[in-house]
């Protein structure tokens, strides 16, 4: 559970459950409760500090609807509860996405949002999916927003609506009872060791988000494992190797649900690199230009990935190792 140094109030936002709830979950706590709509921290030109002190921020606000945005291939749009992450992850694309935004915001008016996407259902005569962490992990703050819950509670009653999430946090207990019908995902993000060691700081060990992830699927939800950003480095197969086979050794016998995997190798942007060297200046990241290949992504901006070979490699890789202990059916992607 993220427990911030201080917490900003739009002014609005305590005139919602949510933020009452989170106000009166903290007002007596040793924490800075800030009632302003604009965020701001102590004077420091230092990016570093700057990045620092915003990880350790909660923002509770008000979003204003409007058109949901798109999200693949994932889902068809972006659910937007919460934005921002909690964690530390050097390599993450959020340090661009959000920029001098690095705080944790969390939107009140979910009934607005949740009104929102039942509109988008009612237009499709198919099934209409909403990713819940586009541009945030939702659980560390769940405990006390209970924002996933009463989303999930929601597209449980939708019949052509679903919903997915991922997640690197452990926070999940309060999820466990709810009647969730099969239209929630809960995804869990894994890798090596060795990656969760050196690159995502301030998030839980592997074998932490493994026990999160049995108690979600003994809880009957739906789920899977995104493995990414994988890094090919010296050793890289055999620690994704046990990676996977941990994975699945331990997926409760009696699962109903096919395990999904999504398989995303590392790559970066120029942008993205200038922005994680201010923060991150000691980075042993590996963005060395001339290791990699230049490519355009579907956004039209360009992005340096593994070589044509080494992605190849990579994804005979994943597929022959998955397949060997899952399904080949059960993957869903390797990019």
């Amino acid at each position: 559970m993220f427990i911030p140094k201080r917490i900003f109030f739009e002014k609005k936002a305590l005139e919602y459950e949510i933020g009452q709830r989170v106000y009166d979950k903290f007002k007596d706590k040793d924490i800075e409760l800030i009632i302003d709509n604009k965020v701001h921290f102590p004077s420091n030109d230092n990016p570093v500090e700057k990045y620092k002190e915003g990880k350790q921020t909660l923002v509770v606000g008000v979003k204003r609807v409007s058109k949901f945005e798109t999200c693949k291939p994932s889902a068809d749009y972006q659910l937007p509860l919460i934005s921002g992450c909690t964690g530390r992850c050097e390599y993450c694309y959020l340090n661009t996405k959000l920029g001098d935004k690095p705080y944790t915001k969390v939107f009140v008016n979910v009934d607005d949002i949740l009104n929102n996407a039942k509109k988008y259902i009612s237009k499709n005569d198919n099934i209409t999916v909403f990713e819940g962490a586009a541009t945030s992990d939702p659980i560390p703050v769940e405990p006390y927003t209970n924002i996933l819950e009463k989303t999930i509670n929601f597209f449980a009653k939708e019949k052509n609506g679903l919903f997915r999430f991922v997640t690197k946090y452990t926070d999940v207990d309060t999820l466990l009872n709810l009647n969730h019908n099969n239209h929630t995902t809960i995804r869990f993000s894994m890798n090596t060791d060795k990656i969760i060691s050196e690159y995502e700081h301030s998030t839980p060990s592997m074998s932490r988000r493994i026990e999160a992830s049995q108690k979600i699927m003994n809880a009957g939800y739906p789920s899977g494992f995104i493995i990414a950003p994988v890094f090919l480095y010296d050793g890289w197969k055999k620690d994704y190797s046990e990676l996977i086979d941990k994975l699945s050794t331990l997926v409760p016998k009696d699962y109903k649900h096919d395990i999904l995997f999504e398989v995303i190798s590392h790559r970066y942007t120029i942008t993205a690199k200038n922005i994680i060297l201010n923060i991150f200046p000691n980075t042993t990241l590996p963005m060395n230009e001339d290791e990699r290949k230049f490519k355009y992504g579907q956004f039209g901006y360009g992005k340096y990935v593994y070589t044509k070979e080494q992605l190849s490699d990579m994804k005979d890789f994943f597929t022959q190792k998955i397949s060997s202990l899952f399904s080949k059916e059960n993957i869903v992607y390797i990019i």
